[in-house]
């Protein structure tokens, strides 16, 4: 597998776009370091440190995951890029409703084009009002979180409205910007990309919490304190959650499919068995997305609202975001909703039954047309219920993992959730874009050393049957690296450099 990284460099094509995605991921993370003209970033820090263990502590983590850590620093990315996400779920619910967006989703690129350009005006909208929302709460954050001490805001109340929302609005449309260069000229999708590297940017601070966790005497008065046997319990941990999504973001039900034998001239087609393959995850991490961004903009809405209007009751209906049952209720909701909706609006069953009967293809037992439709909304719909409990569990255990062990929710967002599961889903589909590029090139991806020229069919074949075991296998590799990585960092960082 080490190989196949290096022959990634060899490729001029594959080396350009990785240099790229590299060069514009730096990009983003300086952006996400440069703090407001007018604020004192101290504070805030602070609050966040003290939220980590708390019931708000998991929407404040939850927060600064999606900004990469920019929420927590006052940087001029600190909306991140969730406003347009935001826009793309409005334009992704509206579109089947609005007769004119139907229309474009059916025209094709051209449909894409526009609708993608609507999306973009959309995001500048939310921006402008989030940003406005999130000055007023920078100036006066004691009313949305009792308790919070210091002054953030040290300048003038209008030009820091002015200088704000500007900055802000556009930090988010350069993400943006970012984001489609990486998916047009770089490797992989960049929102997901730039979603990931935010995650990942964290992990220095959860090795630190770790570390701390480990190193405090136990019966130490403060936060959670772990000896050896918690340590090993919460390596095993990690490790089976992490195998867990990785088994759950590959999994398949296929379909058998037969097609019949046609005659075209002289030459024989078809007569042949395949399958149709199924995801088990179909909407992938979508659900979680959605339903956080959802959940983060009612949130923000109410709260800010109470804020700028003191409302206190508007505060305390927020409250229901920060946790406890209605929390896990409300999300679990919203994650069902989303993935039925999102299957709904990607898997066409009447489509794929017309095209298989186009083709000479049918499902065996089952008559072609309506009776294929129909079994294969069958079998959509209860995949779709196995993969959306499986998300749902994934998605509240590290919230349940903080409460009810105190583990702080920086280091609990690695045992699932959210961003372990963007994390898998992104670095799988890294690997397949790469192992693409390689095998076009005539290397060998991330299966063996040598070449695939002058094998044989059925052992070609036999290799590709394996790729999505060896890309699993590759993206637990990676995905435990970067923890063990991490954390070896700052212990020497720790032990050695102080």
């Amino acid at each position: 597998m080490l190989s196949a990284f290096v022959n990634c460099f060899k490729i001029a094509e594959l080396r350009d776009r990785i240099i790229l995605t590299l060069g514009l991921l730096v990009a983003a993370r300086v952006g996400a370091n440069i703090p407001l003209p007018g604020v004192d970033p101290r504070p805030l820090q602070d609050f966040f440190a003290s939220q980590a263990g708390g019931a708000s502590g998991n929407l404040v983590g939850l927060y600064n995951m999606f900004t990469g850590g920019a929420m927590a620093k006052g940087a001029i990315f600190a909306l991140g890029i969730m406003p347009y996400i935001s826009a793309q779920i409005i334009f992704q619910m509206i579109g089947s409703a609005v007769p004119s967006l139907a229309r474009l989703q059916q025209e094709g690129e051209v449909g894409r084009q526009k609708i993608t350009q609507y999306t973009r005006y959309m995001t500048v909208a939310i921006c402008v009002i989030q940003a406005i929302l999130l000055v007023l709460t920078l100036e006066n954050p004691a009313r949305l979180f009792p308790g919070f001490s210091g002054t953030i805001v040290i300048v003038d109340h209008l030009w820091f409205m002015l200088s704000s929302v500007i900055f802000m609005t556009a930090g988010t449309v350069t993400l943006m910007w970012i984001g489609e260069q990486i998916t047009q000229r770089g490797i992989g999708n960049g929102i997901s990309i730039l979603i990931t590297i935010g995650i990942l940017a964290d992990i220095p601070g959860a090795a630190q919490t770790a570390y701390r966790m480990f190193s405090t005497p136990l019966g130490t008065e403060g936060a959670a304190r772990l000896g050896l046997p918690e340590g090993v319990l919460m390596i095993l941990l990690f490790v089976a959650v992490t195998t867990g999504l990785v088994m759950l973001t590959q999994a398949l039900r296929k379909i058998p499919v037969q097609y019949a034998k046609r005659v075209v001239g002289r030459k024989v087609y078809g007569g042949q068995t395949s399958f149709m393959p199924l995801r088990v995850n179909y909407s992938g991490v979508m659900p979680i997305i959605f339903a956080s961004a959802i959940l983060m903009f009612l949130q923000q809405i109410v709260s800010w609202a109470g804020v700028a209007f003191k409302a206190n009751f508007l505060v305390e209906a927020s409250s229901i975001f920060l946790g406890g049952f209605w929390y896990y209720f409300i999300f679990s909701a919203l994650i069902l909703i989303f993935s039925y909706v999102w299957v709904s609006i990607m898997f066409k069953p009447i489509q794929v039954a017309d095209d298989l009967k186009k083709y000479g293809g049918y499902i065996p037992a089952i008559r072609p047309g309506e009776p294929t439709a129909r079994y294969l909304d069958f079998v959509m719909t209860r995949l779709t219920a196995f993969g959306t409990l499986a998300l749902i569990v994934i998605a509240l255990f590290p919230s349940v993992l903080s409460q009810t062990q105190g583990i702080p929710y920086q280091l609990s967002q690695f045992f699932g959730g959210t961003g372990m599961l963007i994390t898998v889903g992104v670095l799988l589909d890294l690997l397949r874009q790469v192992e693409t590029f390689l095998l076009q090139r005539h290397y060998d991806g991330f299966l063996k050393k040598g070449r695939i020229k002058g094998r044989s069919v059925g052992a070609t074949r036999q290799i590709v049957d394996k790729a999505g075991i060896k890309r699993a296998n590759a993206a637990l590799f990676m995905t435990l690296a970067l923890f063990v990585t991490g954390l070896v960092a700052y212990i020497i960082n720790v032990k050695v450099l102080s």
